[in-house]
Formats: C-alpha cells, sequence, structure tokens
C-alpha cells in the first residue's frame, strides 16, 4: 500500500546531549547537595579529638562547594543551550507564548487532575512541564544567589567579590533560610517529577525515561507535535 501508515513509528531526537548531560549533572549535584547540606546545617555525627585530627566538616563543606559548582556551571550550561539547542531545547518551550501552547497547557492539567484520560500530544515539554520548569530554574538562580552570598563570608578572595549580594537576599540569616527552604522545594520536585514521567511514559509509550538517556522518543509519524516542527527529521522504524 502507497503512502505512510497510521500506525508507522518513527525515532525523534529529542534531547540532544547537552541537555542530557546537564539534566544528570544537576540531578546528582543536588543530591550532594542536600545530604551534604544536611550535615552542615545539623552536624549529628560526633567524633572525638581534635577538630584538625578528622576535619569531618572541613570535607563536607569541600565535598558542597564542589557540588556547588557543578550545578551552578550546569544551571548557566543549560540556560544558554536554550538560545542554541533544538526545536525542544529552546526558551520557547518553558514560556507559553501563543494560545496553541496556553490549549495545550489547559489539557495537560486536566490529565494531571485525572479529567482527561491522556495527555495532549506533545513530543518535547508540555507546558505545563515547560512552565514548571521555569519556576525550577528561579529556584535553581535563587540557590545559587544564596549559596554565593553565604559563601562570600567564609571561602577565599574570589568569593568575597559576592559579598554584594548579602543585602540584596536579606542579610546572611536570611539568605541561609532561604536556601534552606530551597532544597526542600527542588527536593519536592524532584518526587513529582520522577512521578510524572513515570506516567506519562506508561501512558504515551513513547519512550520517555529511555529518552533522558538515549535522546530519542519514539511516536506515530502521524503524531499532531510533529507537524511543522523544525527538528531534525524522523527515522523511521516500522
Amino acid at each position: 500500500m502507497n503512502g505512510t501508515s497510521p500506525t508507522e513509528i518513527v525515532r525523534v531526537y529529542v534531547w540532544e546531549v547537552p541537555v542530557r548531560v546537564t539534566h544528570w549533572l544537576i540531578a546528582l549535584s543536588i543530591a550532594v547537595l542536600a545530604a551534604t547540606g544536611f550535615y552542615i546545617g545539623n552536624p549529628f555525627v560526633v567524633v572525638t579529638g581534635q577538630a584538625g585530627q578528622h576535619f569531618l566538616m572541613g570535607w563536607t563543606k569541600v565535598v558542597h562547594y564542589y557540588a556547588a559548582l557543578a550545578f551552578t556551571l550546569s544551571v548557566v550550561a543549560r540556560i544558554a543551550w536554550m538560545f542554541r539547542g533544538n526545536t525542544y531545547a529552546r526558551w520557547q518551550e518553558f514560556i507559553p507564548l501563543n494560545g496553541r501552547r496556553w490549549s495545550t497547557l489547559v489539557s495537560t492539567l486536566k490529565f494531571y487532575l485525572f479529567v482527561l484520560r491522556r495527555p495532549p500530544a506533545v513530543v518535547g515539554h508540555n507546558p505545563l512541564a515547560g512552565l514548571t520548569y521555569t519556576l525550577v530554574f528561579g529556584l535553581y538562580l535563587t540557590a545559587i544567589a544564596t549559596g554565593l552570598a553565604l559563601y562570600s563570608v567564609s571561602a577565599g578572595p574570589l568569593m568575597h567579590r559576592f559579598a554584594f549580594l548579602i543585602p540584596l537576599v536579606g542579610g546572611l540569616q536570611t539568605a541561609r533560610w532561604i536556601h534552606h527552604v530551597v532544597m526542600w522545594l527542588l527536593l519536592g520536585f524532584a518526587v513529582h517529577h520522577v512521578y510524572s514521567a513515570v506516567l506519562v511514559s506508561n501512558v504515551e509509550a513513547s519512550a520517555t525515561m529511555d529518552s533522558i538517556f538515549s535522546g530519542y522518543k519514539f511516536v506515530s509519524r502521524e503524531h499532531p507535535a510533529l507537524s511543522g516542527v523544525r527538528a531534525p527529521q524522523p527515522e523511521r522504524i516500522r
């Protein structure tokens, strides 16, 4: 039979290498930052003898510092890629600017509220997820700003240059409180993120979970989201 079958499955390259690498670096660094941050804020391990013989808190702060550095560079790189990446990585995927994206956002919200059985057809980020990620990146930047403010009084001369952030975040004590609250918000988002990714992956059956490793999703060639999208040509599977 001539023509394209409606059931034909194509492989679409959605998540480029910079997107996948920064995704995992941010996730891993947040895990390390949360674990070390808990101990810095509440040193529950008690060691005997002189502190110089153990340096437990010191090593914890060193690990926290380098994890924060990896986190900051990853966030900056991902923001930069919003202006250089493919269609699915661009900043327009995060901020709904047209009526179609807003309509899809409402339909996605209805799906999460169990009003609709299936989510709207989207290959990359759905508008609700994109808008949520915009808020999450705001939390990232808040964590970075408050972290730099806190480090500016205890680290070397390079970090002292960020002392101007202290009054902007309300002082050191306020910065510490905001930093702590942001950590909990990010951990809460991580739980929701994994849940929603597994849910959508099972409903859509498009390899959503696998795509963050491989970069590819598998969708029908008739998928409405592929129409008019400036993206790499889908690869035929069957």
